[in-house]
């Protein structure tokens, strides 16, 4: 196991943006940088020894300051959506900024991903990793706290990049952290990821009103085109005339995963037939985003790849949207000096 450090750029009044990749014995290979603590490659063999970048983004932390679809990036305090871009807590309420329609999306506009992240590598018993701290003060997006906040990346000897999170505040608070990578297991540059095989761990789903806030209900998915209990092509049903892919543009909805919350548990997969490459999903989460990319538009991306609709998906584990507000979900609030702990992990292999 091994990891490098290099200069990738200057930005915010000349400070220093770093690259680091971590290498296991496979030669598989992962790169963070401290502006934003992005995931902005992840090297995989396809069948043939083939090296493949599996997750979407940009070749230079300029383009990252930017990065309107989030490409890899770690989103908090609140992951997903708030409706009416406000929450109470302890009885008083926090209005945070509307950037989606009347709700609030990722806790934007004021995103963690285009600040500069305290970083340091280490070789540990786990494999390589790269842990990224920040400090979000009270008041900061609108949640209250002092918050100490650290996003830890591990490339293991088995391929997988296992994501801790961490937070400690000294106020009562939201936090549900997720990682918006976008993945596309023929390749980054590949221009469509819908004949890639689904499978998801979740007889449920959250139905959501137009605006994809949650209603409270807790749909099945049996006989519905949301379900991916056996894993399908993810065209199969896309094009199905039913309300949540009409109202998504295509699947942009939480599953309930099977699992009881708290333990790392097999939640999703994917694989490509064209690279041989499999992804499998851990989380201890309760919630897990499937996200088509309805709404790329022709990004230019690395190497020069145009990025449009559907060409990736995300697999963002979460608390589910809005439950900060739905007492009948499990809550993300987090006590005063307790600490949020959470792990999600993204194994890669061949399919045999």
């Amino acid at each position: 196991m091994a990891y490098k450090k290099e200069l990738w750029g200057n930005v915010q009044g000349g400070r220093e943006v770093y690259l680091y990749t971590l290498v296991n014995k496979n030669g598989v290979s992962a790169s963070f940088t401290n502006l934003g603590a992005v995931w902005v490659n992840m090297n995989m063999p396809d069948r043939g020894g083939n090296m493949v970048d599996v997750v979407l983004g940009f070749d230079s932390a300029d383009e990252y300051l930017l990065n309107p679809p989030h490409f890899g990036a770690p989103i908090g305090r609140n992951a997903n959506r708030i409706a009416g871009a406000k929450f109470s807590i302890n009885g008083k309420e926090y209005r945070l900024k509307a950037n989606n329609g009347p709700n609030n999306l990722h806790s934007g506009p004021d995103l963690y991903q285009s600040r500069l992240w305290d970083s340091e590598a280490e070789e540990n018993d786990l494999g390589t990793s790269v842990s990224f701290s920040l400090f979000s003060p009270d008041g900061d997006q609108g949640f209250p706290g002092n918050a100490n906040i650290t996003v830890t990346y591990t490339l293991t000897p088995d391929n997988s990049l296992e994501i801790s999170y961490h937070m400690i505040c000294d106020a009562d608070t939201v936090a549900n952290f997720t990682n918006h990578s976008y993945f596309n297991l023929d390749g980054q540059g590949s221009t469509d990821a819908m004949k890639q095989r689904v499978w998801i761990d979740g007889d449920a789903y959250t139905r959501a009103d137009k605006g994809s806030i949650p209603t409270g209900e807790i749909t099945s998915v049996k006989g519905t085109p949301m379900d991916f209990t056996v894993m399908k092509p993810i065209e199969q049903d896309i094009h199905e005339e039913y309300e949540a892919l009409i109202y998504g543009g295509g699947y942009d909805h939480n599953w309930v995963l099977n699992h009881l919350p708290g333990e790392v548990s097999l939640c999703a997969a994917s694989e490509s037939d064209k690279t041989g490459i499999r992804m499998e999903v851990y989380t201890d989460l309760p919630g897990m985003q499937f996200y088509t990319a309805n709404f790329l538009n022709g990004i230019k991306g690395k190497g020069g790849a145009v990025y449009e609709k559907r060409c990736c998906y995300c697999f963002e584990t979460q608390y589910y949207p809005d439950s900060v507000n739905k007492p009948e979900f499990q809550s993300p609030v987090l006590k005063a000096g307790e600490e949020y702990k959470t792990t999600t992990i993204y194994k890669f292999s061949n399919i045999k």
